[in-house]
């Protein structure tokens, strides 16, 4: 079970930039940081998912691409991005 709709809508509303935002890079992140931080803790529960690994290491990868981009387009909502997320940067 991933996360659900309610949940997502909440990350949504709380970072969106404007109503109906879903595209902006901080929805993106949070949306990301959310579901990383469900698949590290299903795969602390089951060690031997190598399937959900692997989909983990990808979404690191594109979550780690958009922070680049969004820390070459607004420094300082980064900076505020990371801490309310509490991700290393």
């Amino acid at each position: 079970m991933s996360l659900t709709a309610a949940a997502k809508a909440q990350i949504v509303k709380t970072h969106q930039r404007a109503t109906g935002d879903t595209g902006s890079p901080e929805v993106q992140i949070s949306l990301l940081t959310a579901r990383i931080e469900y698949l590290t803790k299903h795969l602390k529960a089951h060690i031997h998912d190598c399937h959900t690994r692997y989909g983990l290491t990808n979404l690191v990868s594109q979550r780690r691409r958009l922070m680049t981009y969004f820390k070459r387009v607004n420094p300082t909502g980064y900076r505020a991005l990371l801490k309310l997320l509490e991700v290393r940067g």
